[in-house]
C-alpha cells in the first residue's frame, strides 16, 4: 500500500456491489439503455483525464451528500484526483460560495474550514478571539430554523441578502413563521421583496458594484473586489452594519474595525492559528497585509503560508489529504428510498431550478428588461406525451398542486423533458406573478448532512387551467395591483408588462385590467363577435398604457408597442397603429427576445435566417449579432437553425 493510501476502499467497494453491482442494475436505475451504460464506463476507463461537474441537480437532494461523495469515491479510486485535467467540480449554485464556506457562512461551520465536531476546533476559535463564550455546536440550517421560528422558539431573525419568504420549500409556512415571528430584521440592497415587505427593522445594505472585499471562487482563487459605483443613501457595507450593532451591544472593542483589510487580516491570522498543516484553510501569509497591499492585491490560490508564500495551484497531487493520518477517506454509500416518492394521486416529479436570464427570486434580474422580457411568465415544461395525456396545450396555462400547496404558470411542451418529469423555475413571487410560486409546491425534505431542501424530487399532479382570454397590457408605471385570475408582470425599457388570462368574458376583462391604468385620453377598439378588445391610454401626447384582449388562442407581440413609451409625442401613424394592434411596414416585428446581449428577437432572427439562407450560427452572428456575447443563447439559435430548414423543407 502507498504511504498515503486511501481508507475504506473495501467498505466502499462493497456498497458499490451491492447496489449497483452490474450494469443492467444501474441501467435499471438510472432509466437509461445498457448500451449507453456500457459506453460511458468505457469513456471514462479510456480517458485518464476526466472531470466530473455537478451542481443543483446532485445536490438538492435528500440523499445529496451521499451523491457527491460517490462522485469523489470514483475518482479517489481511479487516481483520477489532483492531477491536471481531472477531478471533481462543483459548478456552486451561488457566487462566492466557496469564500462563505471559508469564514463560516454555514450554521453548522466555525470559521476557517473548523467545524463544532472538533472540541479542539471550538476551543481554539474561542481562545484566538477571546471570546468570553462561545457556541458549543452547530446552529439549524435555513428550513429548521424555520421550523423551530414557526414553533416560538426563534424570536429574533436578521436575514441578510437573501429573501427565504420565496427561497425556501413550503414558502407558505415559511411566511407564516415570518408573520408571527416578534422581532424580523432584513438588511438588502432592495427596497422591497416578499421578505422585506414581512420585516420590522430594514437596513440598507450595499449591492455587488458597490461593496470592497474579496471573493473565492471554485479553483480557491481569492480576488479583490473593488466598488465601482458609490454607495446610494444610506446604504453601508454589512460588515460595517453588523460591528455598528455590536458596538450598542456592549463589544465594541472585539468590532473596531477600520474597513475590510483589518477584517482580513483577522481572518487570515485565525486559518493559521495552531494549524501547522493540519488544515487546508491556510491563508496565514496574508495575515500581515497592509491597507496598501490589500488595496493592490493580486488573485491568488490558498493555501498561502510560508511553505507556499505566492500560493498553491493544486492541493492532493502527493496524495496528502488533511485527515488526521493523511489520507484520502472513502465514504461507503447506498441510494436510499425518496422521502416523498410519486403515487397514484401525485405521479409528476417535479424539478425546480433556474432559468437562464434570471438569477434568484427576480429582485435584480427582474428590474433588468433584457433579462425580465426574456422570460417573463412562469413555466412548466412537459414531455409530449405528459402533456397529451394530461390534455395540456402548449402555451396554455396549466396547474401544478402537490400535498403542499399549488401555483399556475405557462405550459411549455418539450422533448427535453423527460416523460414522467416536469420543470418549474424557482424565480416568481407575489411581486412578479399572482400564484407562481414553484416553493409553495416544494416539501421540506432535506438532506440530513448538508440541509439541502429536495428541491429535485417533488411528486405532482398537473391539470390544464380553462382560460377563455388572454390579455396583454403595457404600463408606463408599475400597477400597484392587477385584477386578474391569471398575471404575470415583467419589466420593459419604459414600461411595464402584463401578461394576463382568465374565463368569462373578454369585454369584462377589459374593464377590470384597466381598472389599474392612469387616466387620460382613451382610444378604444372593440370587435364583440370576435371578442377583441384594445385600449390605448394617452397621457399629454405620451403613451400611457395598451391594452390588448382577445380569445385564449390569441398570440400577442408586443415589443413594437412598448418603443413607443419613450416617444415624447405619438404620430398618428403610431395611433393607428395601436387600435389595430400590429405595427406599421416601417416596424417590422423583433418578436420574444433570445439574444439578451443584443436583443435580437425570435421573429427577427427566424425572417434574417430564412432571407439571407444562413447556415450556422457564426453567419447568424455576422448578420444579427445574435451569438456573439455571452454565448448563453447558442443552443436556441442552433434550435432556430433546424427549425427553419424543416419549414424550408
Amino acid at each position: 500500500m502507498r504511504p498515503h493510501a486511501p481508507d475504506g476502499l473495501d467498505e466502499a467497494l462493497a456498497a458499490a456491489r451491492s447496489s449497483a453491482g452490474d450494469i443492467a442494475t444501474v441501467a435499471r436505475a438510472c432509466n437509461l439503455p445498457e448500451a449507453e451504460i456500457a459506453e460511458f464506463y468505457d469513456l471514462f476507463a479510456a480517458y485518464p483525464r476526466v472531470v466530473t461537474a455537478y451542481s443543483q441537480g446532485v445536490n438538492q437532494s435528500s440523499s445529496g451528500t451521499d451523491k457527491v461523495n460517490a462522485i469523489i469515491n470514483v475518482h479517489l479510486a481511479t487516481g483520477r484526483i489532483g492531477r491536471p485535467g481531472m477531478g471533481p467540480f462543483s459548478l456552486t449554485g451561488q457566487p462566492n460560495a466557496m469564500g462563505g464556506r471559508e469564514v463560516g457562512a454555514l450554521a453548522n461551520q466555525l470559521a476557517a474550514h473548523m467545524d463544532y465536531d472538533d472540541p479542539a476546533a471550538v476551543d481554539r476559535v474561542q481562545r484566538f478571539w477571546h471570546a468570553p463564550t462561545i457556541a458549543q455546536g452547530p446552529g439549524p440550517k435555513a428550513v429548521e430554523m424555520f421550523e423551530r421560528v414557526a414553533r416560538g422558539e426563534i424570536r429574533v431573525l436578521w436575514i441578510m441578502a437573501t429573501n427565504p419568504a420565496v427561497s425556501l420549500p413550503e414558502s407558505d409556512v415559511v411566511r407564516r413563521a415570518l408573520d408571527t415571528c416578534p422581532l424580523v430584521i432584513v438588511s438588502d440592497a432592495m427596497r422591497w421583496s416578499d421578505t422585506v415587505e414581512r420585516s420590522y427593522i430594514r437596513l440598507p445594505a450595499l449591492a455587488w458594484g458597490e461593496k470592497d472585499g474579496t471573493v473565492t471562487n471554485s479553483e480557491r482563487r481569492i480576488s479583490r473586489q473593488r466598488a465601482f459605483l458609490s454607495p446610494p443613501g444610506e446604504a453601508m457595507a454589512d460588515w460595517w452594519i453588523i460591528g455598528e450593532v455590536a458596538k450598542r451591544l456592549g463589544f465594541g472593542a472585539e468590532f473596531s474595525f477600520t474597513g475590510p483589510a483589518a477584517i482580513f487580516r483577522e481572518h487570515a491570522a485565525l486559518s493559521g492559528f495552531e494549524n501547522d498543516g493540519s488544515r487546508d484553510f491556510d491563508i496565514s501569509g496574508l495575515a500581515a497585509t497592509s491597507d496598501k497591499a490589500y488595496a493592490a492585491f493580486e488573485p491568488t490560490q490558498w493555501p498561502v503560508n510560508a511553505a507556499a508564500p505566492g500560493g498553491t495551484e493544486r492541493l492532493f497531487g502527493d496524495d496528502r489529504y488533511f485527515t488526521s493520518n493523511g489520507r484520502a477517506r472513502f465514504v461507503a454509500v447506498r441510494p436510499r428510498r425518496d422521502v416523498h416518492p410519486t403515487d397514484r394521486d401525485y405521479p409528476i416529479v417535479l424539478l425546480t431550478g433556474r432559468e437562464r436570464d434570471h438569477w434568484h427570486t427576480l429582485n435584480r434580474s427582474g428590474k433588468s428588461p433584457r433579462l425580465a422580457l426574456r422570460a417573463p411568465e412562469p413555466q412548466i415544461a412537459v414531455n409530449p406525451k405528459d402533456a397529451k395525456r394530461l390534455a395540456l396545450q402548449d402555451g396554455g396555462l396549466g396547474r401544478i398542486e402537490s400535498r403542499w400547496g399549488s401555483m399556475v404558470a405557462r405550459v411549455r411542451i418539450t422533448d427535453d423533458q423527460s416523460p414522467g418529469t416536469a420543470f418549474a423555475p424557482m424565480h416568481w413571487n407575489d411581486h412578479f406573478a399572482k400564484l407562481g410560486r414553484v416553493n409553495a409546491v416544494a416539501h421540506s425534505a432535506v438532506d440530513p448532512q448538508s440541509g439541502q431542501p429536495d428541491f429535485k424530487n417533488i411528486p405532482v399532479r398537473l391539470a390544464a387551467v380553462a382560460r377563455d382570454w388572454e390579455a396583454i397590457a403595457l404600463v408606463g408605471a408599475r400597477p400597484s395591483f392587477i385584477d386578474a385570475p391569471y398575471w404575470a408582470l415583467a419589466a420593459g425599457v419604459a414600461h411595464w408588462r402584463i401578461f394576463a388570462a382568465g374565463t368569462g368574458s373578454a369585454a369584462a376583462a377589459l374593464d377590470r385590467l384597466a381598472s389599474c391604468f392612469p387616466t387620460g385620453q382613451s382610444l378604444t377598439f372593440r370587435d364583440p363577435a370576435g371578442e377583441r378588445f384594445r385600449l390605448a391610454i394617452i397621457v399629454e401626447s405620451r403613451l400611457a398604457a395598451w391594452l390588448d384582449v382577445g380569445p385564449a388562442t390569441t398570440r400577442f407581440d408586443a415589443d413594437w408597442v412598448g418603443t413607443l413609451f419613450a416617444k415624447e409625442t405619438l404620430a398618428r401613424e403610431d395611433r393607428r397603429a395601436l387600435l389595430a394592434g400590429r405595427p406599421g411596414p416601417q416596424r417590422p416585428a423583433e418578436g420574444a427576445i433570445v439574444c439578451v446581449c443584443h436583443s435580437v428577437g425570435r421573429t427577427r432572427l427566424c425572417r434574417t435566417i430564412r432571407e439571407q439562407r444562413l447556415l450556422d450560427v457564426a453567419a447568424i452572428g455576422a448578420a444579427t449579432g445574435a451569438g456573439t456575447g455571452c454565448g448563453s443563447c447558442i443552443p436556441e439559435l442552433r434550435t432556430l437553425l433546424a427549425e427553419t430548414a424543416m419549414e424550408a423543407a
